[in-house]
């Protein structure tokens, strides 16, 4: 009798570990859409103004305000999956995503433009957060390495697909729909992804009779805008003096948030982050880590777009095409890096920091050296930091988030996407300026700062 038991729990043992694999990649595809869906945008901008006739400015936020939108509402996005469960809150997101997709291709003017992908930034808080949360709590042992490396490869793959598939789309014109096919292609897309959520996505765990800190929401938004928008509005504006009083009044509801939430707490209440996380050093550590490195490596796709196609003369296609060796580079290097870091640690990431700054060398030469380069030349070149970045990226969520409960996944991962979206909005305006004023090669001095910065967070982590 023993040995039937035996016998039948095993397949049912085999089915739930293959279950979670699969379940892994559903959101992971999630977070996939998501972070193309940021970058895609980029080399299309030129054909989106024209065809609606949109201003500059309008064109900034298209680009801005999706982030802004999502930094702000991700971490209420993470406790809402804490509350209702994360299955429920995710399919939330992703047809509310899919839906906004669509008004964003639809869309007849620059303002409307603008508005869809306001909507659809606040509708990726709901989704992304769960993302993370869900691999936090399906893998709290074996396994976890390799799931957050697939997750690695998403999240920096995303960027380099949706670079070079903005080029594709718009060249091929498909259906003479021109640039409209970015945003219309995430239809099909999260459709299948919403079903197979459905069918193979665990719940989640739901705190039933517990509401969500609404004041807490409300303020901790307004907290995000006011510190956030300016970054991003600063250099089109000329940083006016009340930019910078706009950013202190944030700094200011953000400290009045924090006192808000301890209320909440000492009531019975359930503040909106864990107040716990903010005395984990090892965390905190984590997320200035992550901070500059999503600094340096999300402007870094804004930098090529104005080097190739500003300085280089390379066309949406040609610049889409030349970020294709990057994108494989990173996936191998990704593909090893959960292995590598669970016999190595930290280690993997320090080599991963010295890797990009070997590419960021290598770009600064051939801006100084070959003014007229050519594909080939760039499609050599670029690997190198693309190998670097997959050491790093991969793996980093992982090792910040090693540091937070599974209870309080949810929470950890809004505060780390919180802070990935804080510091690549902050990497894209300091770009933006530096780029301004000394150029492809003051910008790329920027980012290597940036990776050093990295690589010292990390050395302390370990």
């Amino acid at each position: 009798m023993s040995g039937l038991l035996r016998t039948a729990t095993v397949p049912s043992a085999a089915t739930a570990a293959s279950r979670r694999w699969w379940a892994l990649g559903v959101v992971v595809a999630a977070q996939f859409m998501f972070v193309v869906d940021a970058f895609v945008v980029n080399v299309a901008i030129p054909s989106i103004r024209r065809d609606l006739g949109a201003t500059a400015g309008e064109m900034e936020a298209v680009l801005a305000l999706y982030q802004i939108a999502y930094a702000a509402c991700v971490i209420t996005g993470s406790r809402l999956g804490d509350i209702y469960g994360r299955r429920r809150v995710f399919l939330t997101g992703v047809l509310t995503f899919t839906a906004t997709s669509v008004w964003c291709g639809l869309a007849g003017s620059g303002a409307e433009l603008v508005i869809a992908r306001v909507a659809q930034g606040a509708s990726a808080a709901l989704m992304v957060p769960q993302v993370l949360a869900t691999i936090h709590a399906l893998f709290p042992g074996e396994g976890r390495g390799r799931a957050f490396a697939i997750f690695g490869i998403a999240l920096g793959m995303g960027g380099a697909v949706g670079f070079a598939a903005g080029g594709w789309l718009v060249t091929l014109d498909l259906g003479g729909l021109g640039w409209r096919t970015i945003f219309l292609v995430n239809l099909p897309i999260g459709l299948a992804v919403a079903a197979a959520a459905a069918r193979l996505m665990p719940a989640g765990e739901r705190r039933p009779g517990t509401r969500l800190d609404i004041a807490g929401a409300v303020l901790l938004f307004v907290a995000l805008i006011a510190l956030i928008g300016p970054v991003l509005a600063g250099h089109e504006l000329g940083w006016p003096w009340w930019l910078w009083l706009v950013m202190a009044d944030g700094a200011i509801l953000l400290w009045v948030f924090l006192r808000l939430e301890r209320r909440v707490e000492r009531h019975g209440g359930l503040p909106l982050i864990d107040l716990a996380l903010l005395g984990n050093r090892g965390f905190l550590r984590g997320l200035a880590a992550a901070f500059s490195f999503h600094f340096g490596n999300v402007s870094f796709y804004l930098l090529m777009t104005f080097f190739m196609q500003a300085s280089l003369g390379f066309s949406p296609l040609q610049s889409g095409l030349a970020v294709g060796p990057l994108a494989i580079a990173f996936t191998i290097a990704a593909h090893y890096a959960g292995g590598w870091v669970a016999k190595a640690g930290v280690r993997v990431l320090l080599l991963g920091c010295g890797i990009q700054l070997l590419g960021i060398v290598a770009l600064f030469d051939v801006a100084m050296f070959l003014p007229h380069a050519g594909m080939t030349t760039m499609m050599l070149v670029l690997p190198i930091f693309g190998a670097g970045q997959g050491l790093v990226m991969a793996p980093l969520a992982g090792v910040v988030l090693a540091r937070v409960p599974t209870t309080h996944a949810g929470s950890g991962a809004g505060m780390l996407n919180t802070t990935q979206q804080g510091a690549g909005a902050a990497g894209v305006a300091a770009v933006g300026a530096v780029y301004a004023v000394g150029g492809v090669n003051g910008s790329l001095i920027l980012l290597a700062a940036s990776v050093v910065a990295t690589a010292m967070l990390l050395r302390r982590i370990s």
